[in-house]
């Protein structure tokens, strides 16, 4: 099972969604924007699979398996500039409550998401580093990771006239990035997701 959630941005944050203001008002546009996050159920066992801050150095706890940098790589060092990418056997999505519409099943296999989750790439959050045409964030991560999963997901569009940005660059990273099932991916380690337990890093 892969379930598909659209997030207001900002939900349960006032942080994020000064962010998301400040992104909307410079790009003239009023339309809600959205955070993509998944839930993959795989033998029995749910994975929250998101990009967040990083709050501390525990990956293990929260099914870290990659990093990466916010605005710049020599910001990377200070955890302030640092995302990470969760694959969360387990773990809680905490703005999910205020996803709208619920939860779209996707027609995915749950093993290659899984997979793709943990090879997906980290350019630095906010830049074009990837040359895309639009700016990495955390839609740009579950794009490709459905796209390359195989799943057709330049259909998938927030609700009503929602916008999610940075969506359009997941899809363009898929197609030049391939996603490379591994063959240990049965097996689970910890908290962290069936295809690998290392967490990568950009630095």
């Amino acid at each position: 099972m892969v379930e598909l959630y659209w997030i207001p941005l900002g939900a349960g944050g006032q942080c994020v969604r000064r962010v998301g203001r400040v992104y909307a008002a410079l790009h003239g546009s009023r339309r809600p924007l959205y955070h993509a996050a998944l839930v993959v159920e795989l033998d029995g066992a749910r994975y929250a699979v998101e990009l967040a801050p990083s709050p501390d150095g525990d990956h293990a706890s929260r099914g870290v398996v990659a990093t990466g940098a916010v605005g710049s790589r020599w910001l990377e060092r200070i955890r302030l500039f640092r995302y990470e990418l969760r694959s969360w056997r387990g773990g809680e999505i905490p703005d999910l409550g205020y996803a709208v519409g619920g939860p779209r099943q996707l027609a995915a296999d749950p093993r290659r998401v899984l997979d793709c989750v943990a090879n997906a790439p980290t350019p630095v959050w906010g830049r074009d580093e990837l040359r895309t045409g639009e700016m990495w964030n955390s839609n740009s991560v579950i794009a490709y990771v459905l796209a390359a999963s195989g799943l057709a997901a330049d259909g998938l569009t927030p609700p009503g006239d929602g916008r999610a940005p940075g969506w359009r660059a997941g899809l363009a990273a898929a197609k030049s990035k391939e996603c490379v099932t591994t063959a240990s991916s049965a097996t689970s380690s910890g908290n962290g997701s069936p295809a690998t337990a290392t967490t990568r890093s950009t630095g």
